[in-house]
């Protein structure tokens, strides 16, 4: 891609991260995943994407220090930015919007599975569909066959039961009003109350109960919102499943040793492996 990665690093206000307390750090993104911060494998597949700037928004003032060991960080240079981040996503989202250049790709610091193929694909699918913005989607049966235990909870339509893969698009500034769904926080699958508040009473039971093909859904949402957000359905299932706890911790750590499944991960002590073909495979969309 062209234009700029936002990977989203921050904390929620007042909260203690199970998986950092476990681990003994000081932030979720520096726990260990295959023998690197987590955040490490992220800033990898931007550094092997075509941005012209990778920003990192983190309340971890150290986060620079704490990562200066690896050798993403020189592998990166200049195109790494560090700034602050809000107190919400969608702040933390629009505080790059004066510095960032556009398409921008946002996603998350326990993204640990995405793969430069897949930033490729993402972008490829949102010129397809002459997308304002998007949210990438891994379809059920890819995600379950990466590995049975990846995820649990899938958004059901009538026509696809999807996951969410942590991976927004957003096309040009004006785009950004979508980042407002975002302010409450996500994870809407598991709090059902902010689609609500997000996308409206009636989309909420659509959203909910899976009533409409998902191009039809996101259509309503888009005119709530009044920006043109699209699903951008990929083909590798496994970049749906990110860090979260100790279980998906596992399911990470044993998808990095399937070069079959996924592009291997190297330890910061390894050189990194050849990408592989997975996340490359192209998935048609049902419109």
């Amino acid at each position: 891609m062209s234009g700029s990665i936002l990977i989203l690093a921050g904390r929620r206000p007042g909260a203690v991260d199970p998986l950092a307390e476990a681990h003994g750090v000081a932030d979720k993104c520096l726990v260990p995943v295959a023998g690197r911060p987590m955040i490490a494998h992220v800033l990898e597949s931007a550094a092997g994407s075509s941005a012209a700037r990778i920003f990192v928004s983190t309340h971890h003032a150290a986060l620079l220090d704490d990562l200066m060991n690896d050798p993403v960080i020189a592998s990166l240079g200049p195109r790494l930015v560090i700034v602050p981040a809000a107190d919400n996503l969608a702040d933390s989202v629009l505080s790059v919007a004066g510095v960032a250049s556009f398409p921008l790709l946002v996603t998350t610091a326990d993204n640990c599975l995405l793969t430069p193929a897949t930033i490729a694909e993402i972008e490829a699918e949102a010129d397809r569909l002459g997308a304002e913005a998007g949210v990438a989607l891994a379809r059920r049966e890819d995600v379950l066959a990466v590995h049975p235990e990846g995820q649990r909870r899938f958004y059901e339509f009538s026509d696809v039961a999807v996951s969410n893969c942590n991976a927004y698009w957003i096309g040009h500034p004006n785009a950004l009003r979508a980042a407002e769904a975002f302010r409450g926080g996500g994870q809407f699958v598991k709090k059902p109350l902010r689609v609500m508040q997000a996308f409206g009473l009636v989309n909420l039971l659509r959203f909910r109960f899976g009533l409409g093909p998902i191009h039809h859904i996101f259509a309503r949402i888009s005119r709530r919102l009044k920006v043109e957000v699209a699903p951008l359905l990929i083909g590798d299932g496994a970049t749906a499943i990110d860090v979260d706890n100790m279980r998906s911790l596992a399911v990470t750590e044993a998808l990095m040793r399937r070069p079959d499944i996924v592009n291997p991960r190297p330890s910061c002590r390894e050189t990194p492996g050849e990408p592989g073909a997975a996340g490359e495979r192209q998935l048609a969309v049902t419109r």
